[in-house]
């Protein structure tokens, strides 16, 4: 079993800053591409932002310059340093990673629960 575990979403105003993190657990051989994705009312779900092992970054047009992601591989966590966050940043924030299991030939694509982002005007 893999599990993910996400924290730190919330309610802030506008230009303000959430930090969130989701730690992965379980029986992990490898984590290959950890990121963050959301999900507005009405919309579909959209990428925000991804992290390889080697550390290479991938970021939405849309938070470029804005939000910063991380990880941290001894501790299988991976972070959303949202900053200038605006009203139409909120959405529910999901965290998705790629993992190979432990004694599995294949990787696995897994998803959080989820976390409220609510950015007030």
């Amino acid at each position: 079993q893999v599990q993910l575990v996400e924290s730190g979403g919330g309610l802030v105003q506008a230009g303000g800053s959430l930090r969130l993190a989701c730690a992965a657990s379980g029986s992990i051989f490898r984590i290959n591409v950890m990121g963050w994705y959301r999900q507005a009312p009405g919309k579909q779900r959209e990428l925000v932002a991804t992290i390889i092992t080697g550390g290479t970054t991938n970021y939405a047009e849309s938070v470029k310059g804005r939000f910063i992601i991380s990880r941290d591989n001894a501790k299988n966590t991976v972070y959303l340093q949202m900053n200038s966050l605006k009203p139409e940043d909120t959405a529910v924030y999901y965290c998705n990673t790629n993992i190979r299991r432990i004694g599995w030939g294949y990787d696995t694509t897994y998803w959080g629960r989820g976390t409220q982002v609510t950015v007030s005007s």
